[in-house]
């Protein structure tokens, strides 16, 4: 009889842990959801939209709990879309966008955020990486002009 109610205590804990997990993934993948918003309204060379899918990344940040992903991270994925809404220029949008995709690119490596890939793209004329939902390259750091510099470096499954 114990070993069953042992079981069963068991098994209802492991439930409850993936219950958790399943919330956490879900609110950092809108997260990420918001982050791919910035991503894309940069390489469409547009600061108003940017600035608007970078106010949304700052609200749902804020919805987060620190018990899911720590305060510290929180702390700085939320100043940087701060820096990205407040900026009126499409160039300060993207430099504040390197940190973001840094510390996005360590976030994702601890979520499951998509039941598809995602994955992490890398400019060599900029130098910098970003995350994207799709294969295909979009260069959020110099959009139109040269929208399809790049490659997948690696793929976060």
């Amino acid at each position: 009889m114990k070993k069953y109610i042992i079981t069963a205590a068991l098994s209802l804990f492991s439930i409850i842990s993936l219950s958790a997990q399943s919330k956490k993934d879900a609110q950092v993948s809108k997260l990420y959801q918001n982050y791919i918003a910035i991503k894309s309204a940069l390489a469409s060379d547009d600061a108003d939209k940017t600035s608007k899918a970078a106010t949304e990344f700052i609200k749902t940040a804020s919805t987060i709990d620190y018990k899911m992903v720590s305060e510290g991270n929180l702390n700085i994925l939320r100043k940087d879309a701060s820096a990205i809404s407040e900026a009126r220029n499409i160039a300060a949008q993207r430099e504040t966008f390197f940190n973001l995709s840094d510390n996005m690119i360590a976030l994702t490596k601890q979520f499951k955020l998509s039941e598809k890939p995602v994955y992490v793209q890398y400019c060599p004329m900029a130098d910098g990486s970003w995350l994207s939902n799709e294969k295909q390259i979009v260069n959020p750091y110099y959009g139109k002009s040269m929208l399809s510099c790049g490659s997948v470096k690696s793929e976060i499954k």
